[in-house]
């Protein structure tokens, strides 16, 4: 598979902050940029800034021309599927085709709890997961949808139009769990996202994806292995690049410092991208 390069920042930044990381990735040669899904931000206290993933996800369908575009991942408990597949097609048509589609369970409690949002256990949070990935798939490839679950239920609902992209934009499914999530990234998605692995247990993890690959008849080199890396020293960086390319990955998520050196880190990421692809090589 290809390699490839992208680069997040999350929160804790001024929006002008956000429109200079999506317009460097656009022009040094990132293949996508990222941003995160979550109502308060992370850590040990919810009062930094943070703003709405997919109102940001527009603004980079506009903000750029060529870079791929995506949410790293998507909380599935904050958004009926229904909704969510339509702010999906909306960005993937205001983007001419580039985003690239991040969903995952939904884990922080203290967001739920705010909110008065309903969390659940975390089988119920899967099964959740799981309902909304064939609803959401629905919508984006049948004229008309009618499901019946647990936990949704529509009945002939029209969606469209439809993705710019056919059959749909590519789903990527966020998260390490050897059971129930990397058995669902083999059924459902076109990408597996991990972080805070070392390399051996990434490689660890891949290869039980494979397995539940060849559970469903499914060929495992169809699944795009990406991870995500926080940035520091260059050198180290590259290094780690490597080896996780030897434990099986082919894509790469930067993750930008919180702290104020964001743009610093963002420059100097984007003067090592060669040598971090000759790394990957």
């Amino acid at each position: 598979m290809t390699t490839r390069f992208g680069i997040k920042l999350s929160q804790a930044a001024p929006i002008e902050d956000y429109l200079r990381v999506w317009r460097t990735a656009d022009e040094a040669g990132f293949d996508h940029v990222w941003v995160m899904d979550h109502i308060a931000s992370l850590g040990e206290s919810p009062n930094e800034p943070i703003f709405d993933g997919w109102a940001m996800q527009a603004a980079m369908a506009v903000a750029t021309k060529r870079v791929r575009i995506g949410c790293m991942v998507t909380g599935n408990t904050y958004r009926h599927p229904g909704m969510l597949a339509k702010l999906a097609t909306t960005v993937d048509h205001l983007s001419g085709g580039r985003l690239e589609f991040g969903i995952g369970a939904g884990w922080a409690e203290r967001e739920h709890t705010m909110y008065g949002l309903e969390f659940g256990t975390f089988r119920e949070r899967f099964d959740r997961l799981e309902e909304a990935l064939q609803v959401i798939r629905s919508l984006w490839t049948e004229p008309t949808t009618t499901f019946t679950g647990t936990r949704y239920q529509l009945v002939e609902a029209v969606a469209e139009p439809k993705p710019v992209q056919r059959p749909h934009p590519p789903i990527w499914i966020g998260g390490s769990g050897p059971k129930r999530t990397l058995r669902m990234v083999a059924q459902y998605a076109d990408a597996w996202n991990a972080t805070g692995e070392t390399p051996e247990e990434y490689a660890r993890l891949g290869s039980i994806l494979d397995q539940h690959c060849a559970t469903v008849d499914r060929d495992p080199n169809t699944i795009r292995r990406t991870v995500q890396l926080r940035l520091g020293d260059a050198g180290d960086l590259a290094r780690l690049v490597a080896d996780f390319r030897t434990a099986g990955a082919t894509e790469f998520i930067l993750v930008l410092p919180r702290s104020g050196d964001h743009l610093a880190a963002l420059d100097r990421a984007a003067a090592d991208l060669d040598t971090l692809r000759d790394a990957a090589a």
